[in-house]
């Protein structure tokens, strides 16, 4: 998975599409789980011992996936979203959604998010969910439906390739899925095209502090797992800069320990105890930030517009005022 570009892979490398063959088939597998009854999804860790996506070996606990949506935000929401919820955080906890703003999820998996999502953007806003697992989308669509969500579309596809036109979306939320992706820079450079100027991008994922060990690096099972892919927090916030974001910042949410690692590393072959203390602390579940330059739609409604002129007018008055009822144009 080593490059010498951070984040980059070349979008159709025979590299990229074997992992992406990969991830879907877990992910998939971690889908149909979920559709017949089985289980809860886990889909950051190994495949031996769990349904094996992003986090333990356990079916009952996992470090990254763990606890992330409250009792009120899960009211409403079906069952079998919230079993297939396979992030590290909530975006729905960063991302200000307002009424009437179309919002996409990269990486939507069986919808929670999409499905919070369209609830905060209201009937005159749109959500949209994108994903490259044809039994993920099943699942999302299923979703959907006993949701009885209408502004909600979900599409396949791939998160280096966003099949929307430029400047569509009005914010771009992510949970635990661009660290899975070979080419992080064209997925970063993606979302930066289809948002609107003034555009946000609010996404939760998986990031390093420090170095990591190699052979963390190295095993494949990891990058599934969300780990051996994740970016290294100024490695991120270099990408974003590079494609064109600005403000850009990286919050952490939850810092893995030496124990959550412990969890993520069994079955993958490495030296447990050596490699999660080498771990301890450099991993962590974050918030990403960033904003598209430009005005956001909210800022050029009429009514926003009116208070800009209003507060010039005042200004303009306090100026008169300043300077005596002598100025040109003050006295008519």
């Amino acid at each position: 998975m080593n490059d010498s570009t951070p984040g980059h892979s070349p979008s159709h490398s025979p590299e990229l599409a074997e992992l992406r063959t990969t991830v879907s088939a877990r992910y998939g597998e971690a889908a149909r789980r979920v559709s017949e009854g089985q289980t809860a999804a886990s889909c950051c860790g190994p495949a031996a011992g769990s349904s094996g996506c992003c986090g333990a070996t356990t079916e009952s606990w996992d470090p990254i996936t763990a606890n992330l949506y409250d009792e009120g935000q899960a009211a409403g929401i079906p069952a079998k979203a919230l079993m297939a919820s396979l992030g590290c955080g909530n975006p729905m906890a960063l991302a200000d959604l307002r009424e009437g703003e179309t919002v996409l999820d990269l990486g939507s998996g069986g919808g929670i998010d999409v499905l919070l999502s369209a609830k905060r953007v209201g009937p005159t806003g749109k959500a949209y969910g994108l994903d490259m697992t044809d039994d993920m989308l099943a699942l999302a669509n299923e979703n959907k439906a006993r949701a009885g969500a209408t502004n909600v579309e979900f599409l396949r596809g791939h998160i280096e390739e966003i099949p929307l036109p430029s400047q569509t979306v009005d914010v771009i939320i992510s949970n635990c899925v661009i660290n899975l992706s070979g080419d992080k820079r064209k997925v970063l450079a993606e979302a930066f095209r289809v948002l609107k100027p003034g555009g946000r991008f609010a996404v939760s994922d998986v990031v390093v502090r420090g170095a990591v060990p190699a052979a963390v690096k190295r095993s494949v099972e990891l990058w599934i797992g969300c780990v051996a892919g994740a970016l290294e927090e100024e490695e991120f916030l270099k990408l974003l800069r590079d494609v064109g974001f600005e403000n850009s910042s990286i919050e952490p949410t939850r810092i893995y320990r030496a124990e959550d690692a412990e969890a993520f590393l069994t079955n993958t072959g490495l030296d447990v105890r050596t490699v999660a203390r080498e771990m301890d602390g450099k991993f962590m579940g974050a918030f990403i930030r960033a904003t598209k330059p430009g005005r956001s739609s909210a800022e050029r409604t009429p009514s926003a517009m009116a208070g800009a002129a209003n507060t010039g007018a005042e200004k303009g008055a306090e100026e008169s005022a300043e300077k005596g009822c002598c100025a040109p144009g003050c006295c008519d």
